[in-house]
């Protein structure tokens, strides 16, 4: 159960407008600072409230916003910071992204304290299962830099948002099987329909691609697919066979 830090008891500022309400997410998008953080917040919760407030300066002075930008704030001590909240749309994960996600921020960063405690850990899940409690939020949880052109949330958060997000102490569940090869290559022209095109196409745009699941192999879905292959050092064919079919699940997002 998340032991929420609500907005008077940290001292938020109230927000400037009225949010943007949003009924439900695909799940939540986990964020770093990208500054230094005081590694001696670790032992000072005080400290954890005074930096979740100057974030929240910075973005309504600097960046201008309404509010803080993140739905949640999850700091060293598992305590969660009521940032936006549930069912109010996060200014945090970049133009257009952010009514698909919500935004929760680990108080860590590019410098200083940059490797996540257990303590912000559970914190981040905390605050996952509070907004898919009270939020709608969907199971995805993913990188800020998932779809979007940044070194956020850093190389260690990013790194176990990749391994699944596990519980600290957890014993990892084992990876889902991806589907199989459908046994034949997809490519164009002509078009090419069918469920084993829908089903690539949907893997593809959860990796951040810009690509319609309508079951059409055609120009889009090509050109997608040679950037794709392109990007992971495979033959730029434009035609999903077995490797890149494969790669579309196997590799990691960049």
């Amino acid at each position: 159960m998340a032991d929420i830090v609500k907005r008077r008891e940290w001292g938020a500022r109230a927000p400037r407008g009225s949010y943007s309400r949003i009924s439900s997410t695909r799940g939540v998008k986990v964020h770093y600072t990208g500054g230094r953080v005081d590694p001696g917040i670790v032992d000072d919760h005080a400290k954890c409230v005074a930096l979740v407030r100057s974030i929240q300066n910075q973005h309504m002075d600097g960046n201008g916003w309404l509010d803080i930008g993140y739905s949640m704030v999850a700091c060293p001590h598992r305590k969660v910071f009521e940032g936006r909240g549930p069912h109010h749309l996060p200014a945090a994960n970049g133009p257009g992204l952010n009514s698909g996600h919500y935004a929760v921020l680990g108080l860590v960063g590019s410098t200083g304290l940059t490797k996540p405690t257990d303590g912000i850990l559970h914190a981040v899940l905390d605050a996952v299962e509070y907004l898919r409690a009270e939020g709608g939020a969907g199971r995805e949880i993913k990188g800020h830099r998932d779809g979007y052109a940044t070194d956020c949330p850093g190389e260690p958060l990013y790194a176990w948002v990749r391994r699944g997000a596990p519980r600290p102490g957890a014993t990892p569940a084992p990876p889902e099987p991806h589907p199989v090869f459908p046994g034949r290559v997809l490519k164009y022209p002509p078009v090419m329909e069918g469920e084993d095109v829908r089903t690539w196409q949907r893997q593809m745009r959860e990796r951040g691609w810009d690509l319609d699941a309508d079951g059409l192999y055609g120009e889009e879905s090509q050109r997608v697919c040679r950037k794709f292959q392109d990007e992971k050092g495979l033959p730029a064919t434009g035609a999903v066979d077995r490797a890149t079919w494969n790669a579309a699940w196997e590799e990691p997002v960049t």
